[in-house]
C-alpha cells in the first residue's frame, strides 16, 4: 500500500482524493463566503495580482485548473475576448457545478469539464497559459500535475500556481492560532463543518515551501521559475515558464 498526507494523517493513495473529494463536497455551496472571511478579502487582492501577472492578449488560449467557483476563468474569459479561450475544469464535480453556474449568471459561458490534473484530457502545446489556484496542495502527486501542466503549454507559455504557502517567521504564531482556533470555529459556524476547514489549515502546512516548489517546477520542465510572496508568505504566486 502506497501512502501519502491527507493534513496530518497518512492515508493510503486511493483514499486521499475520496477524502479530498469530500471536503469540497462539503464547502462548494459556502466557498467564496469562506474564503472572503477565511482571508479577510484578501484572496481577491491574490487573484487580481494573478490576473495581472497572467497578461493575456485578445485570442490566447488559457486553461484553468482546479477552477472551482471561476473566478479566474471570469476574469480570463474578459481579457482573452471572443477570438480566445478559456477552460474551466476541476477534479470535484460539486465545485465545478457551483462555478458554471456562477459564470452563467455573469452571462458568460466556457468550456467547463471534470478532469484530473494529473492526467489532462488535452493535447500537448495547446495552451499559452496554465493556471491553477488553492489547487495544487490537495493534489496527491504534484510532480505529475505538474508535468502535464507543461506538456499542455506552448513552448514559452506560463504555468501560474497561486497558493497558501510559508509565512515569515514573525508571523507563524499568530498564523498558527488563527489557523487552528479560529478557523475550524468560523467553519462551523458558517459552513457547518469545522472538519473540513480543519484539513484545509493542515494541508497547507504539508504544501511544499516557496524554494521547494520552485525547484519541483524546474523538474517538471519548467526553464524560468520564480514566485511571488503575497502578504509576507501567507500565499505565493509561483510563476513558470515552458522552455
Amino acid at each position: 500500500m502506497t501512502t501519502t498526507h491527507f493534513g496530518f494523517e497518512s492515508v493510503d493513495e486511493a483514499e486521499k482524493a475520496r477524502k479530498v473529494r469530500g471536503v469540497f463536497d462539503s464547502v462548494a455551496p459556502k466557498y467564496d463566503l469562506m474564503n472572503d472571511l477565511m482571508s479577510m478579502g484578501l484572496h481577491r487582492a491574490w487573484k487580481a495580482y494573478t490576473v495581472m501577472v497572467a497578461n493575456l492578449k485578445e485570442g490566447d488560449r488559457a486553461l484553468d485548473i482546479a477552477g472551482g467557483t471561476g473566478d479566474l476563468a471570469l476574469a480570463f474569459s474578459k481579457k482573452v475576448g471572443a477570438s480566445g479561450q478559456v477552460v474551466h475544469t476541476d477534479i470535484n464535480e460539486a465545485m465545478l457545478s457551483t462555478g458554471r453556474d456562477r459564470l452563467i449568471d455573469a452571462g458568460v459561458a466556457l468550456p467547463t469539464l471534470v478532469c484530473d490534473a494529473e492526467k489532462l484530457p488535452f493535447a500537448s502545446n495547446t495552451f499559452d497559459l496554465v493556471s491553477v489556484a488553492f489547487g495544487l496542495r490537495n493534489m496527491t502527486h504534484k510532480d505529475l500535475a505538474l508535468a502535464e501542466m507543461n506538456r499542455v503549454l506552448k513552448p514559452g507559455g506560463k504555468l501560474l500556481v497561486l497558493e497558501f504557502s510559508k509565512v515569515a517567521a514573525p508571523l507563524e504564531k499568530v498564523y498558527d492560532w488563527y489557523s487552528f482556533k479560529v478557523l475550524p470555529r468560523l467553519g462551523k459556524l458558517v459552513a457547518g463543518d469545522d472538519a473540513s476547514y480543519r484539513y484545509l489549515a493542515e494541508s497547507i502546512r504539508m504544501h511544499p515551501s516557496q524554494q521547494e516548489l520552485k525547484a519541483m517546477m524546474h523538474k517538471g520542465g519548467f526553464g524560468h521559475v520564480d514566485y511571488h510572496n503575497l502578504t509576507g508568505g501567507v500565499a505565493a504566486l509561483h510563476v513558470g515558464i515552458k522552455c
